[in-house]
Formats: C-alpha cells, sequence, structure tokens
C-alpha cells in the first residue's frame, strides 16, 4: 500500500497509470483491504500523524523581520503611507490653525471628539502614522542592506562558468575562421575577449578548458546600482522629512506699509513649531516692508481688473548688527534669512483710523487690516477699541477701493485700485471680552454683549466715511476718522533643515529609476575549437537577467564585431547565425 501511495504522488499530474500487472495487483489490494479504506485515506491518515516542527521565539522572529523587509511589504507600507495621510486633507490639523479645529468639533458634537481621540486631527504626528513611517523606514533598510551586500559580492566574483551548451540560450550563433587565417582557438578567444572588454564587458578567460577554451563576460551592474539607489534615496528622503517635521518652523505675519517684523516668537502672528523646536533656534534677523505695488490688467476686456504682479519692497538685515539690505518679495520669489525662506502669500488695503473715546482721548490710532471678502478688493473691517473709555468701542463693516452705489443703494466696489475709497461702519459699545483672557478672532467681532449704536436700521444710521471724514458717535461715546489706506502683505516664514537634503535624495531617486529601467544585466559566453581540418569553430550564446528587448540586437553587434576582426564574410553559409535554432537542439556537428 506505501509503494503505491509513493508511486501516484511521484507520477506528474495526468499521467494515464502505467499498464501491466502493478494494476492487477493494484486492484486485488484495494479488494483486500478494508471497506471504505483506500490510498487517499492512507494519505489523508500520513498528514494527520505529520508532526511539523516547531518555530520557537527566535524561528519566529526570523519569519517576522523576512516578511517586513520583503519588498512586497515596502511596497505595501508605501501605500498604506500615502492612504494614512488622506485623513489630513480632509479634516482640519491642529497644528496648521487649532482654533478651526477647535470650532470644527463645537460645530460636530456628535463625532468631532470622536475623530479628535484618533488623532485625526493630528494625523502626521499620531502614533499609528507614525508606526507606518518608522515600520516602511525599517523595511527599507532591511530590504537595502542585505541587497546592497549580495550585489557588491556579485560585484567581486567571476562571470559564472560557460554552459556546456551554448545552443539553449535565448541567443546564439556560430562563426567558422578558415584554416588559411591562421588564427588559433587560443588567439580566437583572446580577440572576443578584448571586443567583449571594449564593450564594457567584465570577462574572464578560460584557457583550462584544453582544446576548447572559452570565456565568461558580464556587464550591467549598474541596473542593480541604480536599484540600490533608489531605495536607498527613498530613506534619504523619509529621514529628511523626518528632519524637517522634528526641526523645522512655519508661521504666518501680516505686514503693513511701514512694519517691521523681528524673527522672534511674538512677532509671529500664527506659528506653527516642530516636534523637537527650541526657540534658540530662531535668526534674529528682521524684514520691513517699504512699499507694496500691485499692478492690475487694464487692456483686456475680459479680465479688465484682474491682478497680474505682485511686487514688495522690503528692508532685510541678517541680525541687529548688520547693515540693512534692499530687497524686493515677489511671488514664487521669497527673501531667504536666518535659515529660512520668506513667501509672498497674500496682499490687502489697511484702512488708518483715528478713535477717540467718551473723554475725548486718542483710544486707538493706526492701520487696520481688512479682510478680502469679494471681488475688486471687497473687504471686510473690524475695530476694536478695549482702551475706550467710559465703554469699551466696537466698528464693524467694509472697506470698498473703489466706492459704486446701485439704483438700488447698494454699494460695492467697482476696481480694485484706490479711485474712491469708502469706509463703511456700524458701531456698538459695551464689554468686548478682552479683558477674560479668551483668544478671540481678530477678523470677527461678538455683539452678544454689546449695545448697537450705528447701523443702517437704527435711528443714527450707519457710517460711511471717505479719507480725513470724522464721524462723532452718538449718546457721546466718541468718535472715528477715517485718515487714509496703506497697504498689507501676508507672508509665509518656513523653516526646513531638511528641505534640500531631500530634494537631492529625490533627484537621486529619479537617476537611480532609470538607471534601473534603461541599464540591462546581460551574460555573454564564448568558446572556440579547432576541427580536424584545421578551421577554427567559434561559438557564443547571450543571456539576460530579466526581461531584455535589446539582446536579439546585442548579439548581432557582436557577430558584426567578431566578423569585422577576423575578416569574415557573413553571406557564407557556415558563417550563418544559428540563433533560430530552438532552444535545446543539438549543436552542430562541427561544433562539437
Amino acid at each position: 500500500m506505501s509503494e503505491r501511495v509513493k508511486s501516484t504522488e511521484n507520477s506528474p499530474a495526468g499521467d494515464a497509470p502505467q499498464p501491466g500487472p502493478a494494476q492487477n495487483d493494484a486492484a486485488g489490494s484495494e479488494e483486500a483491504a478494508p471497506k471504505g479504506r483506500n490510498a487517499k485515506d492512507a494519505v489523508k491518515e500520513a498528514k494527520a500523524g505529520a508532526a511539523l516542527p516547531s518555530l520557537g521565539f527566535v524561528g519566529m522572529l526570523r519569519w517576522a523581520w523576512t516578511q517586513l523587509t520583503s519588498m512586497r511589504t515596502a511596497l505595501f507600507l508605501l501605500l498604506l503611507l500615502a492612504v494614512a495621510a488622506v485623513p489630513g486633507s480632509l479634516f482640519p490639523q491642529r497644528p496648521a490653525n487649532p482654533s478651526v479645529v477647535t470650532q470644527y468639533i463645537k460645530d460636530h458634537p456628535d463625532y468631532g471628539k470622536l475623530l479628535d481621540s484618533l488623532q485625526l486631527y493630528d494625523v502626521y504626528s499620531s502614533a499609528w502614522f507614525s508606526a507606518i513611517y518608522i515600520l516602511l523606514f525599517i523595511s527599507l533598510i532591511g530590504c537595502v542592506v542585505p541587497r546592497a551586500i549580495a550585489h557588491y559580492k556579485a560585484m567581486r566574483s567571476q562571470p559564472p562558468r560557460t554552459p556546456k551548451r551554448l545552443s539553449r540560450l535565448p541567443e546564439y550563433g556560430t562563426l567558422v575562421v578558415p584554416a588559411d587565417a591562421g588564427i588559433p582557438a587560443s588567439d580566437a578567444i583572446e580577440d572576443a575577449a578584448a571586443l567583449l572588454k571594449k564593450r564594457g564587458y567584465r570577462v574572464e578567460v578560460r584557457h583550462d578548458d584544453g582544446a576548447r577554451p572559452s570565456l565568461g563576460a558580464e556587464r550591467g551592474f549598474l541596473k542593480e546600482v541604480g536599484n540600490l539607489v533608489f531605495h536607498t534615496s527613498l530613506i534619504g528622503v523619509l529621514v529628511s522629512v523626518a528632519i524637517g517635521g522634528l526641526f523645522g518652523y512655519s508661521g504666518q505675519r501680516i505686514l503693513v506699509e511701514g512694519d517691521t517684523f523681528v524673527n522672534t516668537l511674538v512677532g509671529y502672528d500664527q506659528f506653527n513649531p516642530g516636534t523637537n523646536f527650541q526657540s534658540s533656534q530662531l535668526q534674529p534677523y528682521s524684514i520691513q516692508l517699504d512699499k507694496f505695488q500691485a499692478t492690475f490688467d487694464r487692456e483686456s476686456q475680459g479680465k479688465f481688473g484682474q491682478p497680474i504682479d505682485f511686487t514688495a519692497d522690503v528692508t532685510t538685515k541678517e541680525n541687529p548688527g548688520a547693515p540693512a539690505k534692499k530687497e524686493v518679495l515677489k511671488v514664487n520669489d521669497p527673501v531667504t534669512l536666518g535659515g529660512t525662506s520668506i513667501y509672498l502669500t497674500g496682499n490687502g488695503y489697511a484702512p488708518v483710523v483715528t478713535v477717540r473715546d467718551g473723554n475725548g482721548n486718542v483710544a486707538m490710532q493706526g492701520p487696520v487690516v481688512a479682510k478680502l471678502q469679494g471681488e475688486n478688493y471687497y473687504s471686510s473691517v473690524v475695530i476694536k477699541v478695549p482702551d475706550a473709555k467710559p465703554d469699551q468701542l466696537g466698528f464693524v463693516g467694509f472697506f470698498l477701493p473703489t466706492a459704486l452705489v446701485t439704483e438700488q443703494g447698494i454699494s460695492f466696489s467697482g476696481d480694485p485700485d484706490l479711485i474712491n475709497p469708502q469706509l463703511s461702519l456700524n458701531s456698538f459699545y459695551g464689554d468686548l471680552g478682552l479683558d477674560k483672557g479668551a483668544p478671540q478672532n481678530v477678523f470677527e467681532l461678538d455683539v452678544k454683549n454689546l449695545k448697537e449704536l450705528n447701523s443702517r436700521n437704527a435711528k443714527a444710521g450707519g457710517i460711511t466715511l471717505a479719507p480725513g471724514n470724522t464721524y462723532t458717535l452718538p449718546e457721546g461715546k466718541g468718535s472715528i476718522t477715517f485718515d487714509g489706506v496703506k497697504k498689507y502683505v501676508g507672508v509665509d516664514i518656513h523653516h526646513n533643515p531638511g528641505q534640500l537634503s531631500a530634494l537631492i535624495f529625490a533627484l537621486l531617486a529619479v537617476a537611480g529609476l532609470i538607471v534601473s529601467l534603461y541599464v540591462n544585466r546581460r551574460r555573454v559566453w564564448v568558446r572556440t575549437g579547432t576541427h580536424e581540418d584545421g578551421r577554427t569553430m567559434v561559438e557564443y550564446g547571450l543571456l539576460a537577467r530579466g526581461e531584455d528587448h535589446r539582446l536579439a540586437g546585442e548579439a548581432a553587434t557582436l557577430r558584426s564585431h567578431l566578423l569585422r576582426k577576423w575578416n569574415l564574410d557573413d553571406d557564407h553559409p557556415e558563417t550563418a547565425p544559428s540563433n533560430s535554432s530552438p532552444a535545446g537542439s543539438p549543436e552542430p556537428k562541427k561544433d562539437q
């Protein structure tokens, strides 16, 4: 029974059983076997009784390490990292704008806190995103290092030994050198070796093969080098991004014409530090906005009034004792100071106002940043005057660079330039809530605890001011004067110590990928021998590692060089290429 089972397992699938006495014996043994018992039952019993060896703790660790460092796992982790980054674009992120996250949780009380517990508002610093990042990092290192060691050994080793039957190779050919050419087999193999060396092959000549010397040649090691450079560069990109996230920072600041920004923590309107940021990293440079100029389209009809260029003239200092330097800040043309890049990201108008309180004292004076809301620089304005006495004052309204009025009495901005500037406001008095220390949005005014003084629907009406005009508030609460208009710019300030290295590694990755795609690993073997009539018989074969559609062209080039070297005619029947012979066909008798 056991012999029959063994022969059944070893026979090829689909083979018909061999006729003869064995069948009769099998039939007889089946009849003699207990009822319901056959060969399949015996196999099942053997499998059930087989004891699998235990991996053990060390074996389990090896298995886990092998799985983690496989290329399949690395690609899966790379895809998983991209998927894990998707929530960062779907939900507001706390490092970018904490107030937006707080408001989002308030607006969505049913699932807002759940998302916070899952760290979906801090995706890029979350535990699960960091775990994927670290596993990908380890996987790439564990994949690259062994491959680099193996490739180093392959580069130092000799080409593989010459196959006995070169005709089995994908590209195969023969040449016959006439006896009167005076080229023995040893000289022919040396000529072939010299030719292959010129073509970049690493060659080993094997004269130890006796009367039939041969050579082995190999080239294309740059393919694996490019592959290793690509994967190593990916590691470099990951490290660079990690360095930028740990030690980098970014911030925003609005600068009105004449204002100066000093690179300190208190100088930022908004600041996003890296995980390991230290305030000592801030270089004490300064930048002053001297003048801002916006150029608008005044020629085309379809895009009339659209901005086409922004230019900010600034004065910079590397440190307090350094000389002042005049520079120009433009869109996509940042100014670099103290290891940071300063980008021009926005602009608008800042009406200059003077507010006097009920006691006649100046409670507030200076430019107020107007937030862009619509076309032609239509902007909202919020003015908070917490120092006014006896009551705090607040104003909310809009600013129009070129004020026009419709037939229905609705004001709008007809042009982005300062042709007819107008400031329209509603006024309030009461407690602004600033004394409680709770943070507030500077572009919003909470009027719940305030009393209205001016508005369209109030008896006193709204406030409409042109430059130089003053309006006296009702009930003796004070006055407001529209002094003029300045321009402002919004700048983004970025410091990323890993940015340059990330760019370099990214370029190296692209270069390595190109090399790995366009360089092919090839092997060539040539064998020579002397026929009994004095002719020198030459055969050659080529093999590629992986897909290589240019291997046939390489074989043709090698053949043409050999023909030219020995002054042979390729039209001679004995010299015709033989790569069309099927794999496994016997070699020609003259080449035996």
